[in-house]
């Protein structure tokens, strides 16, 4: 989000939209992204909206199709197993060391994320309470204070993002993470990694499978 009077560029709001529309499940797996409706949905030249295309397909959220559209990505069981098993090792990882290097700034800003999520989970904003998870393990890897682990983060971050927005156990994910917060206060870091890892096999015992059928691929 930018600030009050900060320029955003065209494409870059476009990204943005896209993407949390995708992530929001405002626009579904299979679902068709035709440039020209984009643009003329956001008030934008087809330009924007087809650099657009190009950053979301390269972040794993989008799959190309030929001439001027695209369609929401449809992850199968492989994907999603995939996902998880890399998210387990390096949230693991991230848990540990922001155990370890966590200074009173950052456990502060960890702090009022997690609120966020158990305000909106316990208000049943589905919304707000899956964006503040996926924010919080975002925060976790700042805190782990390692550069390249937080760009591993960023170049799959928008896939973490969808793996962690496939659940409906708004409550129960967030109470884990207050669980965590406190060890990571604690440096404990035999219960941190204990809880990371408890943590990771939750979010994946309760992923929604929300197939939706593709749209046809009928070219424009």
């Amino acid at each position: 989000m930018t600030d009050a009077g900060t320029f955003e560029p065209e494409s870059e709001r476009v990204i943005r939209q896209v993407r949390d529309d995708i992530l929001d499940g405002v626009r579904p797996p299979g679902s068709r992204l035709v440039e020209r409706e984009i643009a003329a949905e956001l008030g934008v030249s087809r330009l924007p909206v087809r650099d657009a295309l190009r950053v979301l397909v390269a972040e794993g959220l989008v799959t190309p199709r030929p001439r001027t559209w695209a369609v929401v990505r449809e992850f199968t069981p492989s994907d999603v197993a995939d996902l998880h098993e890399v998210r387990t090792a390096l949230e693991v990882m991230a848990f540990r060391l922001a155990a370890e290097r966590h200074t009173p700034e950052g456990l502060a800003r960890l702090r009022r994320v997690l609120d966020a999520g158990l305000h909106a989970s316990r208000d049943g904003d589905a919304v707000r309470a899956r964006r503040a998870a996926a924010d919080f393990h975002e925060t976790v890897t700042d805190l782990a204070d390692n550069g390249l682990l937080s760009e591993i983060e960023r170049l799959l971050r928008s896939r973490m993002r969808w793996l962690l927005s496939q659940h409906d156990d708004l409550v129960g994910v967030a109470e884990e993470h207050e669980e965590l917060y406190q060890a990571i206060a604690d440096r404990d870091l035999p219960r941190v990694e204990q809880l990371a890892t408890v943590h990771a096999a939750t979010v994946r015992a309760v992923n929604v499978d929300r197939p939706v059928p593709a749209q046809a691929d009928a070219s424009e």
